[in-house]
């Protein structure tokens, strides 16, 4: 039989039992925990696992999405790339076009330049022959006054000679300077005509105002300059030519006026022609206006019917010398002569003298003067001055005072004078009414006396004349105190503009 252990063996046993257990429970629960700690690292690992393959999905979407950005900014940046192409190669072809189309215009505007100039050139030339033309047509028009004379002038003989029977000289010579006044001249070669008759020596007096120089064209021809810009130029006539063009040009129309005098005029009644030429300019030394006499003649109806005046060799100057016309040597230069008669002034009603300075107080005052009085002082007043006058009378004197003469053969002439006294402005209608009375009567120069003043509108047209004088009250009143030895007042209500108060007093 088996031997009892003993207790302590049995505790030991125990112990070791229990140390056994202890070391198997600690070994199963290091077991345990090596299991769990696997587990764990099984789980940790699976985890990782996961959390790799999450990020590795992860990393896989955020490639894929940045593939898919990148393919699209790719896509936008070629659309776009794309876009710029397209506009660059349309703004290469509009600039292109531009380009083009401006060659285009350069090549117009240089053909339409080179045809402008063509057709400049062209009417340039054109204009040259044209005003050469021009020029041509009017020397034919000078050389051919004497020629083309008016037909038909005979059949005015006898309603001449009725005026004369009905109405006297006066009425002939109106009668005359109506039929004369009707033919037809060329432009500018007709001026004013004046006609006197003395019945007891059968003599018919003509003045004729002449053209002045500038009707001889002082260009020759034109000619076309092709020069930058191109033109056309005159070429001056030779001073020499000029000249002895305007001696023909006198001569033939004071042979055509005598002719036509003499055709109007019936042979019983006119046996004589004095004619008169002047012409209206102005003197180039001072600038005032003359009116010189270039040619001067008495020619006999017999004597001047010897000339052949159709002639085409008839000398013009040569027919003047035959009939011993007094004729201006230089009338180019104005140069006067004196006339063989001097026009008579029978047709401007004359009235007779009247000596008002007699009677005329020390300080007279020139506005309270009657108009008659006043027309006679002004009378006295020229004389004074120099000049030989004569007053109208008052009524019916075609807007004329008072007529003088200035005997000057250089600045002479006849004056037509008009007084106004008056306490207002003189009205600038009266200024232009007296230039066509001196046109009318073809007066060198006219005068408008006043009292009182002028205002700018009929100064400026005075000025513009250059053949008119106005004398304003101050002006007169300095006159008749210079020349006459009065010092008169003029009593105006005001002070007109521009004067002071010892202009009245």
């Amino acid at each position: 039989m088996a031997r009892k252990k003993s207790l302590a063996a049995q505790l030991m046993q125990a112990y070791r039992d229990a140390q056994k257990a202890k070391a198997a429970a600690a070994r199963q629960a290091e077991a345990e925990l090596a299991r769990q700690a696997r587990a764990a690292e099984r789980e940790a690992a699976q985890r990782a696992k996961e959390e790799a393959r999450r990020e590795r999905e992860q990393a896989q979407a955020w490639a894929l999405a940045k593939k898919q950005n990148d393919r699209a900014r790719a896509e936008e940046a070629r659309k776009a790339d794309q876009i710029v192409q397209d506009l660059e190669k349309r703004e290469a072809a509009r600039a292109k076009a531009a380009e083009q189309k401006r060659k285009a215009e350069a090549r117009e505007k240089s053909d339409a330049e080179r045809r402008a100039k063509q057709k400049l050139s062209e009417d340039l030339r054109r204009e040259a022959t044209v005003r050469t033309a021009e020029i041509e047509e009017q020397l034919d028009h000078l050389a051919s006054v004497l020629t083309h004379r008016a037909t038909g002038l005979h059949a005015h003989r006898l309603p001449v000679q009725k005026a004369l029977l009905s109405g006297g000289a006066d009425a002939m010579t109106n009668r005359v300077e109506a039929v004369l006044a009707r033919v037809g001249y060329p432009e500018g070669l007709r001026g004013t005509w004046r006609a006197a008759f003395a019945p007891e020596s059968r003599e018919l007096v003509l003045e004729v105002e002449l053209p002045g120089q500038a009707v001889v064209p002082a260009v020759a021809q034109y000619r076309y300059k092709a020069s930058a810009p191109p033109a056309v130029v005159p070429q001056p006539r030779k001073e020499a030519d000029t000249k002895a063009m305007y001696r023909d040009l006198v001569a033939r129309l004071a042979l055509r006026a005598i002719d036509e005098a003499f055709a109007v005029t019936p042979p019983e009644l006119v046996d004589v022609v004095a004619f008169n030429g002047h012409v209206n300019a102005k003197d180039r030394a001072t600038g005032k206006a003359i009116r010189p006499c270039l040619i001067s003649l008495r020619a006999g109806r017999e004597t001047f019917e010897e000339l052949v005046l159709d002639e085409p060799e008839l000398d013009p100057v040569q027919s003047l010398h035959y009939l011993n016309a007094i004729v201006s040597q230089h009338p180019y230069d104005l140069e006067p002569v004196r006339p063989v008669v001097t026009f008579d002034l029978a047709k401007y009603k004359l009235a007779p003298e009247r000596d008002v300075i007699a009677g005329l107080d020390s300080r007279p005052d020139l506005v309270a003067l009657d108009p008659i009085e006043f027309e006679h002082l002004i009378r006295r007043l020229f004389e004074k001055i120099g000049l030989k006058s004569w007053v109208t009378q008052a009524s019916r004197d075609d807007g004329i005072d008072a007529v003088a003469i200035n005997e000057e053969p250089l600045i002479g002439g006849l004056c037509i004078i008009q007084a106004k006294r008056t306490k207002n402005a003189v009205s600038a209608e009266t200024v232009r009414a007296l230039a066509g009375v001196m046109h009318d009567k073809a007066a060198a120069k006219g005068i408008v006396v006043t009292t009182a003043w002028f205002g700018k509108a009929s100064l400026d047209f005075a000025h513009r004349t250059g053949r008119m004088e106005l004398i304003d009250g101050r002006h007169l009143k300095a006159l008749l105190l210079e020349h006459l030895g009065i010092d008169a007042l003029v009593g105006l209500p005001k002070l007109p503009p521009g004067w002071e108060t010892r202009d009245l007093t």
